[in-house]
């Protein structure tokens, strides 16, 4: 088979991983010799945290698999196109994507093929060789094996910038049904000897920074790495009957006990020939958005899964409005707050506010007092927030919150009659001209 066509067949078989994220790893670049950078620009495929555009080869090393989870494509029992790339192979494509300045590094993942520890193995002989043998120095992930040797495991950290384990399913018991042959007990093992040889790496840099130069005035010995860039896993959302509280409750769990770098979640998309067992139908791709944003406030705004929860219905999110306002709308008698006084805490629950803002809200009021103007030139949604706040020159209208249709007048479809009664006076939508053109 060509490599062309390898490329197309594992290429597209990779896009069911969602945990190819590439932030926080240390910074490298090739001025001291060596090939790569985790520091530069390509084409984009994702954003990392502070803006910069990421790119990533994302490939399996093949979509053959001795295992038959019944949610994968590549299941053993999946009449799919099979291919395989020899370790060669991978760090060539690597190498050559990167000299021409398609990518930053490489995302690899693959099936299982002979054993776990073979197929770790090959995976970590691709690693190796790329930093080693050509001196790579830019984002490696590698999708880990919770079954294969410990000692596997441990060299593919030395290398990767970051491991993931995919937990697959929010339930046990629901992994013990449609993937027999894992094991959520192993898995969690696994992922627990990854945050111990992470946190140690971690110590030991940090021990080494405070003392560069040992007792004798010599060197002192490089810190050992281990995927500084940390851990994360996926869940599949939709496959089984878990609710979105139990999908939150299991990233609470996860956050707590690994601290996971990231959750991510993977809507389940039907497959050919699927088992009785999964649904026929896709979940709707806006609760895997809602389930990303419902991270965020675990992670970035306070909130807590419960908390969550109690803006949804049946353990399942709002799917029309995003987590955080259906959780105001829900508690109405906390609001408005003065934008002027409230604490960072209670800002941070205010629809519309991201915790950059909030920053930037509480450190510029030090020296000014907040008006809606000042907040519009913050590029905050001013028809979101102007319920749930006060500012100088500004009151919610009165009985706004206790309003029925206050949930209906946020909702972006609404008319610009809705807006105008949400919106101060003087920040009211004025009338535009439509373009010749412009679609009724």
């Amino acid at each position: 088979m060509e490599l062309r066509e390898k490329l197309e067949i594992l290429a597209d078989a990779a896009k069911y991983d969602a945990s190819c994220a590439s932030s926080g790893t240390e910074k490298r670049d090739s001025r001291d010799g060596g090939l790569g950078s985790t520091e530069g620009m390509g084409i984009c495929h994702a954003y990392a945290p502070d803006g910069r555009c990421i790119s990533l080869l994302k490939v399996l090393l093949t979509n053959a698999c001795v295992f038959d989870c019944a949610y994968c494509i590549n299941r053993a029992s999946s009449n799919v196109r099979r291919a395989r790339f020899s370790v060669r192979e991978i760090v060539g494509l690597t190498l050559d994507f990167y000299r021409r300045n398609y990518i930053e590094g490489l995302f690899l993942s693959s099936g299982i093929i002979r054993s776990p520890d073979y197929t770790m193995e090959q995976i970590v002989r691709v690693a190796r060789e790329l930093r080693e043998t050509h001196g790579f120095k830019g984002y490696i992930h590698l999708k880990t094996i919770p079954d294969a040797d410990p000692a596997l495991l441990a060299e593919a950290g030395r290398h990767a910038d970051r491991l993931s384990i995919n937990v697959e399913l929010p339930q046990p018991a629901s992994l013990k049904t449609l993937a027999p042959e894992k094991d959520a007990g192993r898995i969690r093992v696994a992922m627990a000897g990854l945050r111990t040889r992470i946190e140690e790496a971690k110590e030991a840099r940090a021990d080494s920074a405070k003392a560069r130069i040992v007792m004798n005035g010599g060197p002192r010995a490089a810190a050992p790495r281990f995927a500084p860039a940390g851990q994360s896993t996926q869940m599949i959302v939709g496959a089984d009957a878990s609710t979105d509280a139990t999908v939150l409750d299991t990233s609470t769990h996860l956050y707590g006990s690994y601290r996971l770098k990231r959750v991510y979640f993977s809507a389940y998309s039907p497959i050919p020939d699927a088992s009785a067992l999964l649904p026929p139908v896709a979940p709707p791709l806006v609760r895997e958005h809602r389930l990303y944003q419902a991270d965020w406030l675990l992670r970035f705004y306070g909130f807590t899964a419960p908390e969550i929860m109690a803006g949804g219905e049946n353990g399942m999110l709002d799917l029309e409005v995003d987590p955080k306002l259906a959780w105001a709308l829900k508690h109405r008698w906390m609001f408005p707050v003065d934008i002027n006084r409230a604490d960072k805490e209670m800002l941070l629950r205010v629809p519309g506010l991201g915790a950059k803002t909030v920053e930037r809200v509480i450190s510029s009021r030090r020296v000014r007092s907040f008006r809606m103007a000042d907040l519009a030139r913050l590029r905050v949604s001013i028809r979101k927030v102007a319920p749930f706040v006060t500012a100088l020159d500004h009151h919610p209208r009165a009985g706004l919150l206790d309003r029925a249709d206050l949930r209906a007048m946020l909702i972006p479809k609404g008319g610009m009659a809705d807006r105008a009664a949400i919106l101060p006076a003087g920040l009211a939508p004025r009338p535009v001209q439509l373009p010749l053109f412009a679609h009724a």
